[in-house]
């Protein structure tokens, strides 16, 4: 696993250069002292594997922006693709001016996935008030525009994002949904209607869009508050917990439904912002965040579990 001595380690992303695994993370000093802080101290770390087990730490990918900047308060997760030849980072960042309220989403480039460099045309990508809630709404404490997830999609020319964000509609503790977005170049974006229907949940977090088995397979994590009173009254009580759910769908079809549960489950522990990830030996796997365990707060990465669709369709994750 990915345990930094000095450095908590949350939200991850990953990238296969063909021959290592390259993992970004966000990170912040243990020396906060209160894990909650961390969030406004994050940039973008940088470590790379041959097996997934075994972590090189390299230089910090991204840092807060300059003073003054959309970006300068904290940089939060995004995802990294190859497109045209360059690596290219959607990220999201905040900024001091509107005391980190306001969530746009950026870009950075690489050709060795090393140095990244912002491009001048920051931020592109930014919540759509047609489908999407905005700060002045007074229904939730921020303008929630993060955690981008770059995909192709057969058939198409275009980059996809799936995006964090809030529906305006609807009650306010089910209003979370995943935004989508598509883009040429990834500069010039188009803001579409969201994937999934609001209802379950007030936040939907750290989306990514696998396909296991013939099925369509979005992970996502959400907080035990964060079940809408809807939700709660459908399902037991002890299934409203904060941790990696999945939302799986028969492949092209769009219809997707919540697992009723956190898909990966450890006695005592929470595993936040969970992903699917394919090695080359091993085959399909899931990684995610130590969030807390009974010693309290951990942040660290976990090692690669087997992951797998069942028959009745649900997915789960080999914890032990």
């Amino acid at each position: 696993m990915l345990a930094l001595a000095d450095k908590w380690v949350w939200d991850f992303w990953l990238a296969d250069d063909g021959d290592r695994h390259h993992v970004f993370y966000l990170q912040a000093p243990r020396s906060l002292g209160d894990p909650e802080l961390r969030h406004h101290h994050a940039s973008v770390g940088h470590a790379e594997s041959d097996d997934l087990r075994s972590w090189h730490v390299l230089p910090d990918a991204l840092h807060p922006g300059e003073p003054g900047s959309w970006d300068d308060l904290a940089i939060w997760t995004g995802s990294v693709l190859r497109h045209e030849g360059r690596w290219h980072m959607a990220y999201t960042g905040i900024n001091r001016a509107e005391r980190g309220l306001v969530q746009r989403i950026g870009i950075a480039t690489s050709d060795d996935l090393v140095t990244w460099k912002r491009h001048e045309a920051n931020p592109v990508l930014e919540a759509d008030p047609r489908w999407y809630e905005q700060l002045g709404h007074g229904r939730w404490r921020d303008q929630s525009w993060r955690d981008p997830f770059l995909f192709r999609a057969p058939g198409d020319d275009y980059v996809h994002a799936l995006i964090t964000a809030r529906s305006p509609h609807g009650p306010a503790d089910g209003a979370g949904v995943i935004a989508r977005a598509r883009s040429r170049d990834l500069l010039d974006w188009e803001v579409l209607p969201p994937l999934t229907a609001p209802g379950d949940f007030a936040q939907i977090e750290v989306p990514q869009l696998g396909r296991v088995d013939g099925s369509d397979v979005i992970l996502f994590s959400t907080r035990a508050e964060d079940h809408s009173e809807q939700r709660r009254r459908r399902l037991p009580a002890m299934r409203a917990a904060t941790g990696t759910f999945a939302f799986v769908a028969p492949a092209g079809s769009g219809d997707f439904r919540p697992s009723d549960g956190p898909i990966a489950a450890r006695r005592g522990e929470v595993l936040y912002a969970g992903k699917l990830v394919r090695d080359r030996i091993r085959g399909l796997g899931f990684m995610a965040f130590r969030e807390a365990s009974e010693r309290g707060f951990v942040g660290e990465l976990t090692d690669l579990m087997p992951a797998r669709l069942t028959p009745d369709g649900d997915f789960h994750v080999a914890t032990s």
